[in-house]
């Protein structure tokens, strides 16, 4: 496994950006929206042409490997609109880093191409409310296409010292969720970039999210549920691959193991043997990765305000 990257966007993905030449007709928002594709571009056409009509200061479509020859049409018909496609094969959120880089504006829109077709209410009022919040991220609530409330409540929880998200659809307003889900959300850019990003060493996409929102908590962010802001999905809601595997054990380093004192945080050495007991790696390893994440976690033991301990139990008091 890589060491844990120390700055954002360290990997350096093979990408190319199509279009995006021409500045929109009319800007009413100073909002960047990241539209992410998986594989709709069968109603791309209704999706863009839904989000020019918003207003937004600009409008990147993010596209996987496989959307590489689609893109020059779109590209044509569409030339406000910057195309970002990888030329690899990486995950959504490794995407998401190089989207926040080529962006410009102070806030981000994030949406999934299916989430853009009904309902598609965000508007220059609702960028005001939130600009004035000045928090890292607000997400929204969602809704299948049969309009039911999906599960965007999510919380930590330990039991028998075995972590856990749990998760509601019923929800206050200004609610702390633990990560936006589907990563739908409005977010500040500059604190996306601090928090350091996406961690391309984690494979699974589930534990990339968790890892990278669980940092923005113990890090001292914030990220709220809106009930103004919502978004529904056209076809199925995906289901996300929660299998505990080498990628949680990143996950449990970094955000787990680091304990907070008084104004910094730091992981002792004693805790190696209760990693040890979860890793499936030999000693040599399992020390490698250890002495990683130690080295990880000094470099940033400012930045730290909690720990997971703290957090979850204080969660929403």
């Amino acid at each position: 496994m890589n060491t844990i990257p120390s700055i954002f966007n360290q990997h350096k993905i093979s990408y190319t950006v199509i279009g995006g030449t021409e500045n929109p007709k009319q800007i009413l928002m100073p909002v960047t929206c990241i539209v992410l594709s998986r594989s709709g571009r069968h109603y791309r056409t209704r999706v863009l042409e839904n989000l020019l009509q918003k207003g937004f200061e600009k409008i990147i479509s993010v596209n996987p490997e496989n959307e590489r020859k689609a893109v020059d049409s779109f590209a044509r018909h569409f030339p406000t609109v910057k195309f970002l496609v990888a030329l690899e094969n990486v995950s959504q959120g490794e995407l998401l880093n190089i989207a926040f880089s080529e962006s410009e504006t102070q806030y981000v829109l994030v949406v999934q191409e299916e989430m853009c077709l009904e309902k598609f209410s965000f508007d220059a009022s609702m960028v005001s409310k939130f600009m004035n919040k000045n928090q890292f991220c607000i997400a929204p609530r969602l809704f299948s296409d049969s309009s039911t409330k999906l599960p965007v409540a999510l919380f930590p929880s330990a039991r028998k010292s075995v972590f856990d998200v749990e998760a509601d659809s019923v929800f206050l307003d200004g609610q702390p969720t633990l990560y936006p889900a589907d990563y739908a959300g409005f977010y500040n850019r500059e604190k996306f970039i601090l928090l350091g990003g996406i961690d391309y060493t984690i494979s699974s996409e589930y534990w990339q999210k968790i890892d990278f929102f669980f940092r923005a908590w113990l890090w001292g962010e914030k990220i709220n549920l809106s009930k103004g802001f919502e978004f529904k999905y056209t076809g199925a809601v995906p289901e996300e691959n929660l299998t505990v595997d080498i990628s949680y054990l990143r996950f449990y380093l970094k955000n787990l193991l680091p304990t907070f004192l008084s104004d910094h945080a730091k992981i002792p050495w004693i805790s190696y043997f209760a990693f040890k007991l979860k890793s499936s790696c030999g000693f040599v390893e399992s020390m490698r990765q250890f002495k990683d994440a130690m080295r990880w976690t000094k470099e940033n033991q400012y930045r730290f305000k909690t720990d997971a301990v703290a957090l979850i139990e204080n969660w929403g008091k």
